[in-house]
């Protein structure tokens, strides 16, 4: 019982808010109305000839009641008229009083409250005579029904009473609660006791509603707002399943549909949306209150009901707020959406859901400003969807999908001329439906019909594609093409193994950027991307293989080819794709910002692809064939990375992918051919010729196509250390033979400085016969570090005659190298004339 009352004055303390801000401006204007009303006189001594752009006077309007009488009304008029001078005067009222604390209780809410309070208290004593059993079922009805009339009697009474017909409030607050008396009575005969049959309660809320709307027509918005809130709370004082939940929402119909033709003929939006926010409320009561069944079933289709009539209402009222349009069939939506599980996703809840996005469709034909709403239910639609088909019972899910396909993809293709959202409409309900059926039930369809009804959808969105085609980038363009892309590598993978999804992969990649090239839009050239990106999803298992090899090698592993994942696997799932992205970048606009990375991905895939096809040839899957061929496979590897990015960096193509390959060629050389698997420490096998082996010929190369490069000093410098190490591989070769391992002689040491101390000599020729003075310098680095390594290192391992010849030999050297040098650097600068210019 508290909390009832609690709930009834809540809802009345809202509803009078909402009457005092109108009643304010009501009252203003009666004021301006009321400043025109006075006698003769008091008109001539208002208005006073005043000079041009001059304020006229305005005598202090004298203190009479806010309402102003017919008579003086006509005695105004008859006046203004005979005066065309007054007639032609400007008109300024007073302000109206500001609305302050003292104005709002001692003058507008006690009126209010006793109208509410004398509507509670018919609705009271009717309960209390219920409670104590004092009064039968139809005397109770017949008192409820007779307080509602003399309510309404009083209320003309009191318009026509000089004492109460000044102030029209109390008029308007008598007939508002005899309204919501009668309409509390109807709903206890009716539904509450049975008194009276469903026909006739019919027709007495048709005679109530129609003296209600006479009465607001009559008294103004004060009256309809005490008619709303008696008509929505009284099912909550009689108990709102007394009789069932049919005959209440077949009541609350009814009464809003009342208010929405009254908002309607006299232009209040304000009520409309009043009624529509209760009627929801009741709907929200109803689904926490129901525990389901057919009740939340009639709940549904009251739902579907109150929003549609809500959106017609509204803007017939003149309501010109898009987003109060649009809110009734949003609500509406999410009404439904969360009406579907207690509904079971049923038939009965699609039925409520297709209907309402029916007419949402249906008003946005209409006009275009209740399009977002239509887009609203398509994606509160596929919500639903995706929820039903996860439920183990989906009988009417199917239908619902290919109903809702049909209602939004028709009209959204016949009418895409029409503008982006209708187009977006046509795209979602010929891919959406279709997706997402697809992801949450695959089983629903054998493959080769999911394949073709996925073909199909594809044409469709490419046609709309090729509609909206146009060099700006329209966001539609770019959904159409990327849903026909989605659509057609699904449909065509319906009908190849599933190892073979990079195929149409590859193909929508291809397709894409043919496409991007038709329609020379820029956001399409970055579309090849996302096609590729899902291949290397779809390929993660193999790619996660080739991770593990990587880093196993990194570390060392002697056998990586242990580590490769099965090739038919890898080459399915990354080879078309990669060789089609490849294919692409041949366009400079393919990928746009997404070049760089996108590629360079495609790139690395492609190069770990010829990584493992290579390994195929040797096949080293055990230590004693490591030992034969594993250096000699690192070098063809290696070798092959450095030769390909020298002659496209030499003949000026792919500048990036020529960097990337002798980036790597140069970091595999340093780090497994010198750092972790160098043949000096693990045993390899390198050949026994003494130049023409693997170990020279392969620091030769590398140091050949540095020095070949165009003259940047950081490939010199790399040119430089390889020529080095070549030399080192030549004395270690021709001291050891095949096997690089083993100790240093007192032999290898001194042929390790002759080797140098000759390189370092080539260097000085060089650099002054070709005048390269970096290549002079690194001459004369190379010769300080010979001849401090024989002072230091190689004087202490020899003795005797060795180390005199050595050093006399030494001394020689240098001798001439500084008589060279020092002739060379003597010699006068070439001296450039340049002639003067001739007049």
């Amino acid at each position: 019982m508290n909390a009832l009352t609690l709930l009834l004055a809540l809802g009345v303390g809202a509803a009078f808010f909402v009457v005092l801000r109108r009643l304010r401006f009501v009252e203003q204007e009666l004021r301006r109305v009321e400043s025109l009303v006075s006698s003769p006189e008091s008109h001539e001594s208002r208005f006073v000839a005043t000079p041009q752009n001059a304020r006229p006077e305005a005598v202090g309007t004298p203190a009479t009641p806010d309402v102003v009488r017919p008579a003086a009304r006509v005695i105004a008029a008859a006046h203004r008229s005979a005066d065309p001078a007054i007639a032609r005067a400007p008109i300024r009222a007073e302000p109206a009083p500001a609305l302050n604390l003292e104005s709002l209780i001692g003058g507008r809410l006690p009126i209010w409250i006793g109208g509410a309070a004398l509507v509670l208290a018919g609705f009271f004593l009717v309960r209390y005579s219920i409670e104590s059993g004092l009064l039968g079922p139809a005397v109770r009805t017949l008192l409820a029904a007779l307080f509602g009339v003399a309510l309404i009697a009083l209320s003309e009474a009191a318009r026509r009473l000089p004492a109460t017909a000044e102030d029209p409030r109390v008029a308007q607050v008598l007939a508002g609660a005899g309204i919501a008396s009668l309409y509390g009575t109807l709903y206890m005969a009716a539904a509450l006791y049975h008194l009276i049959p469903p026909l006739t309660a019919f027709v007495a809320v048709v005679l109530v509603t129609a003296a209600a709307m006479g009465l607001a027509l009559r008294h103004g918005p004060p009256t309809a707002v005490m008619a709303l809130i008696g008509g929505f709370v009284a099912p909550l004082v009689a108990g709102f399943d007394a009789a069932g939940i049919g005959p209440l929402l077949v009541y609350l119909g009814l009464f809003i549909a009342a208010l929405f033709g009254l908002a309607i003929h006299r232009g209040w939006g304000w009520l409309a949306l009043v009624a529509s926010i209760a009627g929801f409320g009741w709907i929200n009561f109803l689904i926490v209150a129901l525990p389901g069944g057919d009740d939340l079933s009639a709940v549904g289709a009251f739902t579907m009901l109150l929003a549609v009539c809500a959106s017609a209402a509204l803007p017939a009222t003149g309501t010109h707020n898009r987003w109060l349009r649009l809110a009734p069939l949003v609500a509406g939506f999410v009404q439904l959406l969360a009406l579907a599980p207690a509904l079971e996703f049923g038939a009965l809840a699609w039925s409520f859901y297709l209907v309402l996005a029916g007419a949402a469709l249906f008003l946005s034909w209409r006009r275009s400003l209740y399009l977002p709403a239509a887009l609203a239910a398509l994606g509160f639609l596929l919500v639903l969807e995706g929820l039903a088909l996860l439920q183990p019972e989906r009988s009417a899910t199917p239908i619902a999908a290919i109903v809702a396909t049909l209602l939004f993809a028709l009209p959204g293709h016949l009418l895409a001329s029409r503008g982006r959202s209708w187009a977006a409409l046509a795209l979602g309900g010929t891919a959406g439906p279709l997706l997402v059926a697809h992801a949450c039930a695959p089983s629903l369809l054998a493959p080769a019909i999911w394949g073709v009804i996925e073909l199909l959808a594809a044409g469709a969105c490419a046609r709309l594609a090729w509609r909206v085609r146009s060099d700006a980038g329209d966001p539609v363009l770019v959904a159409a093409t990327l849903a026909a892309a989605l659509l057609a590598a699904l449909g065509l993978a319906r009908f190849l193994p599933g190892a073979w999804l990079g195929l149409p992969l590859a193909l929508a990649v291809l397709g894409l950027a043919g496409w991007a090239r038709v329609a020379r839009a820029p956001a399409l050239f970055v579309l090849p991307a996302l096609p590729y990106l899902a291949a290397l999803v779809v390929a993660a298992i193999p790619l996660f293989g080739l991770a593990k090899l990587i880093v196993a090698s990194l570390a060392g592993d002697s056998l990586p080819y242990l580590a490769l994942p099965a090739l038919p696997d890898l080459f399915r799932a990354l080879a078309l794709p990669s060789a089609a992205l490849l294919v692409a970048l041949l366009d400079a606009r393919q990928l746009g910002r997404a070049r760089r990375l996108v590629g360079s991905m495609a790139i690395g895939v492609a190069i770990l692809l010829a990584y493992a096809l290579a390994k195929q040839a040797l096949a080293i899957a055990a230590l004693p064939r490591f030992v034969e061929f594993g250096f000699v496979e690192r070098a063809l590897l290696t070798q092959a990375c450095l030769a390909a990015g020298w002659i496209l960096l030499r003949r000026r193509r792919f500048t990036s992918l020529a960097k990337i390959l002798l980036g790597l060629g140069l970091l595999r050389l340093v780090w497994f051919d010198l750092l972790v698997l160098n043949p000096v420490i693990e045993p390899q096998a390198v050949g026994a010729l003494p130049l023409l082996n693997a170990a020279v010929v392969h620091t030769a190369l590398a140091a050949f196509w540095l020095w070949l490069l165009p003259k940047a000093r950081g490939w010199r410098v790399g040119a430089a250390l390889l020529t080095i190490a070549t030399a080192l591989a030549v004395i270690r070769q021709a001291t050891h033979g095949s096997i690089l391992t083993g100790p240093v002689g007192t032999l290898e040491n001194g042929g390790y400085s002759a080797a140098l101390l000759g390189v370092a000599l080539f260097w000085l020729w060089r650099g002054i016969a070709a005048g390269i003075h970096d290549l002079r310098l690194a001459g004369l680095a190379l010769l300080t570090l010979v001849t401090f390594k024989v002072f230091l290192i190689d004087a202490a391992a020899l003795d005797g005659v060795l180390r005199i010849l050595s050093f006399l030999a030494l001394g020689v050297v240098l001798i001439g190298i500084s008589w060279a040098y020092s002739r060379f650097l003597a010699r006068p600068a070439v001296e450039v004339q340049v002639a003067p210019p001739q007049d």
